[in-house]
């Protein structure tokens, strides 16, 4: 539950927000992570050092359901000679470390990011007439940051999210986003650590789809050409009616078309819903991890395979001659790199699991056959992962939400899997790697050309004769919701 009032209005949990220009002893009591943020946006908006804020009643580290402390929603009058119309400017607080206690955030040091090491910005463009800024994108934000506190992934530029509904529940065409660097916002180094700002980006469907099939960085490119899609600073109009393909049919041939031929796709793993069981024998008893079956619970991934998995997919956004997959026997330094966020407690691990198998103990099976089982958006994404990242020498993973699993499919030219062309069915645990080769891609693609449109669904069975003897793969997607599979999939991403 949230309210609203003016960040200089009374209140339990906020004092007054001070600029940097604030008495040393009023400073001294504010937050001093807050505070440096804050700094920043009084360098932007220097006429309004008390704008409206949303704040969570119940703070998140007091047990409350919000982890954003405070969303500030400040009016920026644009640059009509510039094509940049006059509109609110949302700007989160409570992802990155405000108070440097622990209290919600690990203190990792002040040379590192702090807390997750960003913040979530939004920019609305401002209706005529409008006197106050409407506060439904300050919820947008929220569910944001529950996704990135419960599953601790973070996000970074060209990162897509599907979200299936107008992101202001009307009957907007904007349902999805994408995310960037905020073009005003500049990094701030906090005592707890650096702290970037990333902005939210309203598209259409099939901005979305095109993001996947190419680069997220590439149609944010194309959206900033547009004025009416979002402009230089990618400004999100909710009565946009038109995708940018529409605006001008040549983007999608002359640019997104071809860069998928040129560079594939650097989409290089999802969240999704997805499940797979080995079909080469049953299980001997209940604790075998050989079976990971939807409706059981599985065997939990190991901190050091969830690090490789993440590592698997930051490693696939750079583009490479040479992919690699993190080895899997070197032990590893904990934690992310480049501006990745450190891990921290690891999500896919809870205090109360018995079912965490220790990363040394579980040794890495070769599988005869496997049956994998994705519902209807996930599946619908196995061209691309075929299509734009198999057929260039890459690698793509689909990391499970609804269980502590992964697939991750790889060509030929990737280094360091464990599935090999011998043996190319591989787990290690609950991470399942499949090599194809290219001939045996091309054959999924002509089986699987059904899953290019959304209404239909396909079952898919191959006798790989093209790789080990015996080997086979088995392909389920599933259309109708149900226990295992629910209806709608959030967060696929980018990771």
């Amino acid at each position: 539950m949230a309210e609203l009032r003016p960040s200089g209005a009374p209140g339990p949990a906020a004092p007054p927000a001070p600029g940097p220009s604030a008495p040393p002893a009023f400073a001294s009591l504010f937050p001093p992570g807050l505070h440096a943020i804050y700094g920043e946006c009084r360098r932007l908006y220097p006429d309004q050092p008390n704008p409206l804020q949303v704040t969570a009643i119940v703070k998140y580290w007091l047990g409350g359901p919000d982890p954003l402390d405070y969303v500030s929603m400040y009016r920026n009058v644009g640059s009509p000679s510039a094509n940049i119309p006059e509109h609110w400017h949302y700007i989160s607080f409570g992802l990155s470390d405000l108070y440097g206690d622990s209290r919600v955030h690990e203190f990792t040091g002040t040379d590192g990011p702090s807390g997750f090491g960003f913040e979530l910005t939004f920019r609305l463009k401002r209706e005529t007439g409008e006197s106050a800024p409407p506060t439904w994108p300050a919820e947008l934000m929220q569910g944001l940051a529950r996704y990135v506190f419960q599953s601790e992934n973070t996000f970074c530029s060209g990162d897509h999210v599907s979200w299936h509904s107008p992101l202001d529940n009307s009957e907007s065409r904007i349902q999805h986003m994408l995310l960037t660097e905020d073009p005003q916002m500049q990094p701030v180094q906090t005592p707890f650590g650096v702290v970037t700002f990333l902005q939210i980006v309203g598209v259409c469907t099939e901005e979305l789809h095109a993001a996947q099939q190419w680069n997220g960085q590439g149609i944010l490119e194309l959206l900033r050409t547009v004025p009416v899609a979002g402009g230089p600073w990618l400004i999100t109009d909710m009565r946009r009616g038109e995708t940018i393909f529409e605006i001008d049919p040549h983007l999608q041939q002359e640019r997104v078309d071809k860069g998928i031929e040129t560079d594939g796709s650097n989409l290089s793993g999802v969240s999704a819903k997805c499940a797979w069981d080995d079909l080469s024998r049953p299980p001997e008893d209940d604790e075998d991890s050989r079976s990971i079956c939807i409706g059981t619970q599985p065997r939990r991934l190991s901190g050091k395979d969830t690090e490789q998995i993440r590592e698997t997919l930051r490693r696939g956004l750079e583009i490479n001659s040479k992919p690699v997959l993190p080895p899997i026997n070197p032990q590893r330094q904990n934690g992310f790199t480049h501006d990745r966020a450190p891990s921290r407690k690891d999500s896919l691990e809870s205090d109360s699991s018995t079912a965490i198998v220790p990363h040394e103990l579980i040794r890495t099976r070769q599988l005869e056959s496997v049956h994998l089982k994705f519902n209807q958006e996930s599946g619908a994404l196995i061209p691309l992962c075929l299509r734009g990242r198999l057929l260039h020498g890459r690698h793509f993973t689909y990391k499970s939400i609804t269980g502590d699993m992964a697939i991750t499919f790889v060509s030929t030219g990737v280094e360091g899997a464990f599935a090999t062309e011998e043996h190319p069915y591989a787990a290690h645990g609950p991470w399942l790697q499949i090599l194809l080769t290219e001939e045996f891609v091309e054959k999924m693609l002509e089986d699987l050309e059904d899953l290019t449109s959304p209404e239909e669904v396909s079952l898919f069975h191959s006798n790989s004769g093209l790789q080990s003897p015996g080997a086979r793969v088995c392909l389920s997607v599933c259309q109708s919701p149900s226990s295992n599979f629910p209806k709608s999939t959030a967060g696929l991403r980018r990771s």
